[in-house]
């Protein structure tokens, strides 16, 4: 037996299953859980991968200590999405959180990935949490209080979660950042999703001072995987603060080797320069 997500293009990524451990359909998605042969659990919605349990911090690391790392004292972060809590359990390794707000439209995924996942280690119970059923969107145009920190932690740029990728959200989301501020998405798959990161890139550049891309190696994704970083104010991403990062137990991300966040295909850097054309 196995788990085939497809991408475009005919490209697919495989998984052999031992079992399917759980299947429901919530008001917003289909929902399973396997058992793989090598990784442990695998969380897929909608039929596509959205973490497995061995590997799953090639994606939350990356996504989550290259920004707070770089922001001077994170204090107040906002997560949309991350409903399986890896994000969250993250985001509160980090010493100077006062207080963490997740988003996330889909309660279901939030019960049945403490049932069956467990990857929030206790983060859903941490006292600087707040678990925030609604939609991140709207939770965004209405939100008044500021934060230092917002991680997008969403579905691929496509379908349901595209309007996460637009302008008109990300100025919204820009508002809500403190006066220096800083916030990243998942931005997709660099060779199967570039026209995707392409728009979200363009979007993200007509409202933030600076924007930054990179991209990460994800076990369970087509990598390289693609992020984008939007800065408020004067916070240089390719500097961070090595104090703070020694505390850290990391996997995966290299706070030693943050450069080498960077590297992305000659092709695609000229795409997103705007010195080349699809």
């Amino acid at each position: 037996m196995h788990f085939i997500e497809w991408y475009p293009r005919g490209y697919g990524v495989a998984f052999k299953i031992k079992e399917k451990l759980f299947e429901t359909q919530s008001s917003y998605q289909r929902i399973e859980i396997y058992e793989t042969e090598g990784f442990g659990k695998l969380l897929v919605l909608e039929g596509t991968v959205q973490l497995v349990e061995q590997g799953e911090e090639s994606y939350h690391e990356p996504l989550v200590h290259p920004v707070m790392l770089a922001h001077p004292n994170p204090r107040k972060v906002l997560i949309i999405g991350g409903g399986d809590g890896g994000t969250l359990r993250e985001v509160l390794k980090h010493k100077t959180v006062e207080k963490a707000i997740m988003v996330e439209i889909d309660e279901m995924v939030v019960e049945i990935s403490k049932i069956y996942l467990g990857i929030d280690r206790g983060a859903f119970d941490d006292p600087r949490a707040e678990v925030v059923i609604g939609d991140g969107v709207e939770y965004i145009k209405r939100a008044e209080e500021k934060f230092d920190v917002i991680i997008i932690d969403s579905t691929d740029p496509v379908g349901p979660a595209k309007q996460l990728f637009s302008e008109e959200f990300y100025r919204h989301a820009y508002e809500v950042l403190n006066s220096e501020g800083i916030l990243i998405t998942q931005s997709g798959s660099v060779y199967l999703f570039t026209n995707e990161l392409l728009d979200a890139y363009s979007a993200m550049k007509s409202v933030f001072d600076r924007v930054y891309y990179f991209s990460f190696p994800v076990i369970g994704y087509a990598s390289p995987w693609s992020f984008l970083v939007g800065i408020k104010g004067s916070i240089d991403f390719e500097k961070i603060d090595m104090n703070r990062a020694k505390e850290l137990e990391l996997v995966y991300y290299d706070p030693e080797r943050h450069e080498t966040l960077f590297q992305m295909p000659k092709y695609v850097k000229e795409l997103l320069e705007g010195k080349l054309k699809l």
